[in-house]
């Protein structure tokens, strides 16, 4: 048996059924699971000081493209929209291989963790050069996180009227093998799972409908989920509209691509009859404000989301499309961007928070995670309200979306993965060296 024991945290923002927040108390996590919350608790075990600090579940991520930390700031993507920003990075990402998959993931997870992220999905959508789900899912091992990496894919090419050059694009009928092999090899559907594998094809405009089809019939065969990229922007619906004679939303449905087993990302342009058809259906939606704003994609409605029961979460997306994976700034970003569309009361802090938490928990179907409950995943971060950015505050909660960007601890399943401030898993700095000199060499004609 383990135990570690956070001791008269300054707050504890819960996120539980009644949105609890507590002052001076405890949380006691025994063998990975919250065991205790209250005060004087006492163990035998780790005690961790908590007196100056802000302690919230650990935020999920629900959509990422770990492989693109490799590639932050390429000149000639940096002004352009999304279709162009991919036909400009595609021959770039054509030359990764496994190392490059490995060691970009490790950055990327190393830099989520130090924004607070304890959970995180990842969308590889492309396999060059040998390079394969594993490669990310190792990483995660190393790092600490809790991991939901999806099998992604691209099978229409450019010469099939697709978007991506035909280098990268995969056979049908070897893609859906090699879903059921990183399934079978990894995905575990047990309470507290470390790893879940989903099932996703890149978007419409890189894979058939065919392969979208069986995909789905896959995946619920499988018992995993579903995740893709929908109605992201309006080239995207435009293309939709003429190849498909439909709008996204109805082509997620028209393919069995709507249900509690199924998350699109960023939905920027879902119209109010999308909107209903994900609530009813309950589809989950990753909501990607630093990429959209990054690429000109647009305000995502998150608030008439929020209003109508779509279950919504957020994603930091590629770090090509936004330069950086901080969780609890996209946070900040999603908040800003609604008072922006809708007014000053259109989302609080507090319900970023929860969409950061909670919300995207329930979008990945982890109800052990994303809440500070009995019973609960010990996934826990810690913020210090010591910071500069947190002087002065009133109110610790609100201020956490201004404060600090960065953990002092971070725990998930009980474990440290964060300690004052330093990744505990890997020799960061010896990865950071790695990663630059791969992206140097990816720079070099």
């Amino acid at each position: 048996m383990t135990e570690t024991l956070i001791r008269n945290a300054q707050a504890i923002v819960t996120m539980d059924d009644n949105r609890t927040e507590l002052a001076g108390a405890d949380i006691l996590v025994r063998d990975g699971v919250i065991a205790a919350i209250g005060t004087g608790l006492r163990t035998s075990g780790e005690v961790v000081l908590a007196e100056n600090c802000l302690v919230t579940p650990g935020l999920v991520n629900t959509h990422h493209h770990l492989y693109q930390t490799l590639t932050r700031a390429v000149p000639g993507a940096q002004d352009a929209l999304l279709f162009g920003w991919l036909q400009t990075l595609y021959p770039i990402w054509s030359r990764f291989g496994p190392d490059e998959m490995h060691t970009s993931a490790l950055v990327g997870l190393a830099e989520l963790a130090l924004s607070g992220c304890t959970l995180t999905s990842d969308h590889l959508y492309l396999y060059p050069n040998g390079a394969r789900l594993e490669d990310t899912i190792d990483a995660a091992r190393s790092i600490g996180l809790r991991f939901h990496p999806t099998r992604g894919a691209m099978s229409i090419g450019e010469s099939d009227g697709g978007l991506p050059p035909d280098s990268l694009v995969e056979d049908e009928a070897q893609i859906l093998n090699d879903c059921v092999r990183v399934i079978d090899a990894f995905h575990d559907p047990a309470p507290g799972a470390m790893v879940r594998v989903g099932v996703a094809p890149c978007s419409p405009f890189s894979v058939s409908r065919g392969l979208m089809r069986d995909a789905a019939r896959l995946a619920r065969d499988k018992g995993v989920m579903l995740h893709t990229h929908l109605a992201e922007n309006a080239e995207d619906v435009a293309y939709s509209l003429e190849q498909f004679g439909c709008r996204p939303g109805q082509y997620a449905e028209d393919l069995g691509w709507t249900g509690d087993d199924v998350w699109h990302a960023h939905c920027v342009m879902l119209d109010g009859q999308e909107i209903d058809l994900f609530a009813r259906t309950h589809t989950g939606v990753a909501h990607c404000p630093c990429s959209n704003c990054r690429l000109g994609s647009g305000i995502a409605p998150v608030r008439a989301m929020r209003d109508a029961g779509v279950p919504v979460g957020l994603g930091v997306d590629g770090s090509a499309s936004n330069d950086v994976g901080n969780l609890v700034g996209e946070a900040r970003q999603a908040m800003l961007l609604q008072r922006v569309a809708r007014g000053a009361d259109a989302m609080s802090a507090r319900e970023a928070l929860e969409i950061a938490t909670r919300g995207g928990a329930q979008v990945l179907g982890r109800d052990d995670c994303g809440q500070i409950a009995i019973g609960k995943r010990g996934d826990l971060a810690l913020w210090d309200m010591r910071d500069i950015a947190a002087a002065g505050s009133w109110d610790p909660v609100a201020l956490l979306l201004a404060g600090p960007m960065q953990v002092r601890h971070l725990f998930v399943e009980g474990r440290e993965v964060v300690r004052d401030g330093q990744i505990t898993g890997v020799d960061l700095p010896t990865v950071i060296e790695r990663q630059n000199r791969l992206a140097r060499a990816l720079s070099e004609p």
